[in-house]
């Protein structure tokens, strides 16, 4: 089981920034990744960035170039900075987090997936 604490998301204004973070938390196990999703009214949810227990990244191609994750591991903290936003980037974002089992070193994922809250991104242009 793993909880998911969101903070950050608000308004701001084209070309600005803003840090979302995401603090995590499990009973047993690890977590494989962490990352964002987002979805904007009327559209399919999208993965924006993910970063795994290696430290893999992936980005959206739509975000590569302005959006930044990293992890804190000292706290289980994943914070996505955004710059240089755009009016499409409004959307409610979603901290996820996908529960794994230690192999050897390593974090494998189960495909079990958790989720926070969610929080409101608005971009005014």
């Amino acid at each position: 089981q793993v909880q998911l604490v969101e903070s950050g998301g608000g308004l701001v204004q084209a070309g600005g920034s803003l840090r979302l973070s995401c603090a995590a938390s499990r009973d047993t196990g690890c977590i494989s990744a962490m990352g964002w999703y987002r979805q904007a009214p009327g559209k399919e949810r999208e993965l924006v960035a993910v970063i795994t227990s290696g430290d893999s990244i992936s980005y959206a191609d739509s975000v590569k170039g302005r959006f930044r994750i990293s992890r804190d591991n000292a706290t289980t903290t994943v914070t996505l900075q955004m710059n240089s936003l755009k009016s499409e980037d409004t959307a409610v974002y979603s901290c996820f987090a996908e529960d794994g089992v230690t192999v050897q070193v390593m974090c494998i994922g189960t495909g079990d997936h958790y989720w926070g809250q969610g929080t409101q991104v608005t971009v005014s242009s």
